[in-house]
């Protein structure tokens, strides 16, 4: 395991924390004995700060509760429970709808980027990830810059060279924030009515946009997580059976400390007959695949070029579909029969359904139900792997991605060509690729550490039509990020006019395809200014 960098309280500090977190010294630990609603802000404040999880309470929300009535809990040490039913019914016969009523929240502290997509693969819990739009990545927690230390590659020949070279990437990264933030004060004059506040939150943002790129892969992370003890248990085997070292630590982490508060939940992850047999199946066809596609598109076979995103697979009848399965609930015949009567309809006649269906949509936020799952589109998608982790995050879909290397090339943002930084971007690229080769030889699992987040990386995603709309509206809001706001925009281009659903496309209304806004976090910065200028004056 990783050194982790762990953080000093004060006595006093210890003896309030101890209520409320399953351990003080470690990266993973769960939260007990919180309201829902104060562990629910407590995540969401999680993302946009720097601090670790159990400084932001202290800091920001220790004076807010009153604590006097926990004083004798004491966490740390394990919570004990009245488990034997729980041991009866769940173990014995192996009712999984039990452990489906149980959750925990857990952070997950200084975990890579490569770890967190491993993290937040399972599509049944709730997550949130630190940001690299609201938080400078420059600081150094225990005197060093925040990147995972892979122990096996620190006592190779090639532990040198790792940290030379991401902390020459760190350097690079500190110097372009400054410089960036310095032109875009140049280029984007603050406005008469904004404050100082809110303009440089805006310039920040959009400066930490613009060189996140340049990061490695192995910049540590926090991740927040909400689950059920079942989802945890799939988690927890899938992990446990990753080839990456990193993954298999921290699942031995999470075990532990899940084990404090919901440990009959848990019971099987590592069975010999239960979960070890599941992650000995799973790996064993890992493997299988991992041959065979080595075999069939071995290195030497040209990769072709390929646009950012691609529709692979549609159906042609998907709109007779919908009109089918937005009648089905509002009559009594068969699906069939539907069917067959809507291929007898007009097209205005069709269209009138859809119209009814849809409705007068507000927001994006009033969805057509469940007919609108029915078309389903599978895109191809190549951005780079900054975009890909925000939308690797749409879970209401099949996701999947292929090994982060830096076979396809990066994306460098036009508005670091504009400032005239495009040579020190490049070298952070250069060095980086050179560091991925040398360690894929070696160390091809934790390769993808040396891999900045610039570079592309290839993922499938197939959603339904209700899902398209949701992450479509939402991710090509004008304060998304220009590269994944540009992946939805093509999306919703190809709905319409490759698969030539237009109408389904019309549904989806507020996809917004303007050009790239100069500052995209200031609208939203204005509207939260508001609410907090709100607050203040009731």
């Amino acid at each position: 395991m990783s050194t982790y960098i762990a953080e000093e309280f004060t006595p006093f500090e210890e003896e309030i924390l101890r209520r409320y977190f399953t351990n003080l010294d470690q990266p993973v630990f769960a939260l007990v004995n919180l309201p829902e609603v104060v562990k629910g802000a407590l995540f969401a404040r999680y993302s946009r700060s720097p601090l670790s999880l159990r400084r932001l309470f202290l800091d920001e929300f220790v004076g807010e509760l009153d604590i006097s009535g926990d004083e004798t809990i004491d966490a740390t040490v394990g919570l004990r429970r009245a488990e034997e039913l729980y041991d009866r019914i769940f173990f014995e016969y192996g009712d999984d709808s039990v452990a489906q009523l149980g959750g925990v929240h857990l952070a997950c502290e200084q975990s890579s980027n490569v770890l967190t997509k491993i993290l937040e693969w399972g599509r049944l819990m709730a997550y949130l990830e630190q940001s690299t739009r609201y938080i400078a990545y420059d600081d150094r927690p225990g005197g060093r810059f925040r990147y995972y230390r892979d122990p096996e590659v620190l006592s190779s020949a090639l532990g040198a060279r790792y940290i030379s070279d991401l902390d020459r990437q760190f350097e690079v990264y500190s110097d372009l924030v400054v410089k960036m933030k310095d032109f875009y004060r140049e280029a984007i004059p603050q406005g008469s009515g904004d404050s100082d506040f809110i303009y440089r939150q805006a310039i920040s943002a959009k400066a930490y946009d613009s060189v996140r790129g340049v990061l490695p892969s192995a910049s540590l992370s926090n991740v927040g997580i909400y689950g059920t003890g079942q989802a945890y248990e799939a988690m927890l085997i899938r992990m446990r059976a990753h080839p990456l070292p990193e993954a298999r630590d921290y699942a031995d982490l999470i075990l532990r400390e899940l084990r404090k508060v919901i440990p009959s939940f848990l019971t099987r992850v590592d069975l010999p007959d239960r979960g070890e047999e599941i992650g000995a199946y799973q790996s064993d066809s890992r493997e299988r695949l991992e041959e065979l596609g080595e075999h069939f598109f071995p290195d030497n076979l040209p990769i072709e070029n390929a646009p950012l995103v691609d529709l692979t697979d549609f159906d042609p009848d998907a709109e007779v579909k919908l009109v089918a399965s937005a009648l089905y609930p509002h009559t009594h015949h068969s699906d069939r029969a539907i069917e067959d009567r809507v291929r007898q309809m007009t097209v205005e006649e069709r269209i009138r359904v859809l119209q009814a269906m849809t409705g007068e949509r507000g927001n994006r936020r009033q969805r057509p139900g469940r007919a609108l799952e029915r078309p389903a589109y599978r895109f191809d998608v190549l951005s780079d792997y900054g975009a890909f982790r925000d939308l690797q995050r749409h879970r209401m879909l099949t996701i999947d991605w292929q090994k982060l290397s830096t076979t396809h090339g990066y994306v460098r943002p036009p508005d670091v060509d504009t400032a005239g930084y495009s040579s020190e971007f490049d070298s952070v690229m250069e060095r980086s690729d050179g560091l991925y080769r040398v360690m894929n030889a070696v160390f091809p699992e934790q390769s993808s550490y040396a891999v900045s987040l610039a570079y592309r990386v290839r993922y499938m995603m197939h959603m339904n039509a209700r899902e398209a709309m949701h992450l479509l509206e939402l991710r090509t809001t004008p304060q998304g990020h220009p590269a994944y706001r540009e992946v939805g925009q093509q999306m919703h281009h190809l709905i319409s006019d490759v698969a030539g659903h237009r109408a389904i496309a019309e549904m989806m209304k507020f996809v917004d395809h303007s050009s790239e806004h100069d500052l995209e976090r200031l609208e939203s910065e204005r509207r939260a200014e508001q609410r907090r200028n709100k607050r203040s004056s009731d």
